[in-house]
């Protein structure tokens, strides 16, 4: 009988010691697993919905292998009042496309019916924000692009070129150069800043400067699952800045839109101060006023087609 007892109790001790490991070994996977947790890397989506806040370039690239096809316009303005149906018997339109070589580097063409202007452009991302042992608070993202208008009369009217003067190739070109800036507060708050450097070969006077510099802000806020608002300004340095083209005073971009999601694509509406769809047109050659009701509305659409193979 004793020897039963002693018996049981080794078996009873040998158990309570295995629980114990059994226990401690628990204990180490959930603090490994917790470590892990810790020191995964995720990366930040969607600061803003499309690859444009609403004129200009927003931090979001195409992925790899995507084609992306947008057609945009803008209006006449809002006073044009009843008679050209505020605005919306006279349009123009850029058609671009848009491919994502790589998900960091993107490269984009369009035409635009304004001043006949054909642009291109790449934008390379080179910094992703992200939670977890990489944090990294902003994302970073380089644009350069160029410009090239082939209406001949139009450049001469918006710069007082007198007619008989004979354009060369050069001087219809300009050229772009951004950096982008930005951070997702939220889920529903990005914030974005884009300092930009704009050279035009031909300015409007001799002592008009040919590099233009300004200072542009793009914020997008959610107000339901499928609507944002969002906001974009550049601010034309007052030393760097074209004061007249063709008679009219120039003034500062200033763009308001909604992004509608619909079945995974993105509808924009927006109203915008400036008519062209460009760096060159929207940054420095806006002579629109809002407070005199000079407001295009407009639109952007797009459709994006796989070309690529998926990973």
């Amino acid at each position: 009988m004793r020897n039963l007892k002693l018996t049981m109790l080794a078996l009873f001790a040998s158990a309570s010691l295995m629980a114990q490991d059994d226990s401690l070994d628990i204990d180490k996977l959930m603090d490994e697993e917790l470590d892990a947790k810790k020191s995964s890397t995720e990366l930040v989506e969607a600061t803003f919905k499309t690859t444009r806040i609403i004129n200009g370039h927003s931090i979001e690239n195409i992925p790899k292998g995507i084609l992306d096809m947008k057609i945009s316009h803008r209006f006449g303005t809002l006073n044009n009042g009843f008679y050209q149906l505020f605005g919306l018997d006279n349009a123009t339109m850029r058609m671009g496309l848009d491919y994502g070589i790589t998900d960091r580097l993107m490269v984009g063409w369009g035409r635009s019916t304004f001043q006949k202007q054909y642009d291109a452009f790449f934008k390379y991302r080179v910094l992703r924000q992200a939670t977890g042992e990489k944090k990294m608070p902003v994302s970073l993202s380089v644009m350069a692009g160029m410009m090239f208008s082939t209406d001949t009369a139009s450049i001469k009217n918006n710069y007082n070129i007198p007619v008989v003067v004979k354009l060369h190739t050069s001087d219809k070109v300009s050229y772009v150069t951004q950096l982008i800036l930005a951070r997702k507060f939220s889920t529903d708050f990005s914030l974005q800043l884009m300092p930009t450097w704009v050279h035009s070969n031909v300015v409007p006077r001799a002592g008009d400067p040919n590099d233009l510099f300004s200072l542009g802000v793009g914020g997008r806020l959610k107000l339901t699952q499928r609507l944002s608002i969002n906001l974009e300004y550049y601010y034309q340095l007052p030393d760097h800045k074209l004061e007249m083209m063709a008679g009219s005073e120039l003034r500062n971009p200033l763009s308001i839109g909604f992004d509608i999601e619909t079945g995974g694509h993105v509808f924009q509406l927006h109203f915008t101060n400036s008519r062209g769809m460009t760096e060159r047109q929207f940054i420095t050659e806006t002579p629109g006023d809002w407070g005199n009701g000079d407001i295009h509305f407009g639109f952007n659409i797009s459709r994006v087609f796989q070309i690529g193979k998926r990973k």
